[in-house]
């Protein structure tokens, strides 16, 4: 039996891509915290207890972006992840909408949690961005900052043509959701399991608010030229979405932070953190640590 397999064994995974909860006991776990978000609230999970770290989920997800990192993080961290607003089970925020008033909304939530304490700060994609804005507005209180598959560096945002799944049902829309996994998340094929699939099918299901938009403007360069601690990049080494290059993407970061410590994972795509998880929980922790 493969790692994938073992590791959706202990996480309890439900095996079909039916919209059901495809994490139950995982979700099971989890305590949950709300904080005000638009018209509703921002939902929050926690898992385990230590320094606290906290994960964001990139676009069109939820924090199932994190199913293959949160347990063996909790082993050691008091690990939080917000469903972000417009996404998963949180409430959509208020129009009009930029980063910085996503990353407000995050940050309240972060500190309903942990009032003024430190913490880690680590997003995926989408999550990065707002992961930015959330160090422009608390600075010294997160002791580190990692970036994972950034935009919104001035780079021009690399298209990627989807299947759309809206109007699909059955096997048409598995094969459907397979097919963007591979055009977009996962480089290798192989690591498309059913977990993958379940949750690319909840997070489709969940995606009320469109995050591409931002991907071309500078909002994270510009928050990070100015964070005063530790920042981190990791990025999977086939991620199809750094354009023009992975290399370009670490130059420019060192240009405004030429202390970054950025690591790439071989043969790894844009999901890093589930393709590749047991070495990037193992980077993750290394970096935080340090």
């Amino acid at each position: 039996m493969d790692l994938g397999k073992r590791m959706d064994q202990r996480l309890g995974v439900h095996p079909v891509a039916t919209g059901d909860e495809p994490l139950p006991d995982l979700a099971s776990q989890a305590e949950h915290v709300t904080s005000p978000c638009g018209d509703g609230h921002m939902v929050l999970r926690v898992w385990g207890r230590g320094p606290a770290l906290v994960l964001l989920h990139g676009g069109s997800g939820s924090w199932r972006h994190w199913a293959r990192n949160i347990a063996a993080l909790a082993q050691t961290h008091r690990v939080i992840v917000p469903d972000q607003p417009g996404l998963g089970d949180s409430a959509s925020p208020p129009d009009p909408y930029t980063p910085m008033t996503i990353g407000h909304i995050v940050a309240d939530g972060i500190t309903a949690i942990l009032g003024t304490a430190s913490y880690d700060l680590c997003g995926f994609s989408f999550g990065a961005m707002i992961a930015s804005q959330v160090a422009a507005l608390h600075g010294t209180r997160i002791h580190s900052l990692t970036l994972c598959g950034a935009g919104a560096m001035g780079f021009p945002r690399h298209s990627v043509g989807l299947v759309k799944v809206r109007a699909l049902e059955g096997q048409a829309r598995i094969d459907a959701h397979r097919e963007n996994l591979s055009r977009l998340m996962i480089a290798n094929p192989a690591a498309i399991d059913p977990l993958a699939l379940a949750i690319q099918e909840v997070s489709t299901r969940g995606t009320r608010m469109k995050s591409p938009q931002f991907a071309s403007t500078t909002a994270l360069l510009d928050a990070v030229a100015t964070f005063p601690n530790r920042l981190n990049g990791i990025w999977g080494s086939a991620d199809v979405t750094a354009t023009p290059s992975i290399a370009a993407r670490r130059e420019r970061l060192i240009s405004v932070r030429p202390d970054i410590d950025f690591r790439v994972i071989e043969g790894a795509g844009h999901w890093v953190q589930y393709e590749a998880a047991v070495p990037f929980n193992a980077m993750l922790l290394e970096m935080i640590a340090s």
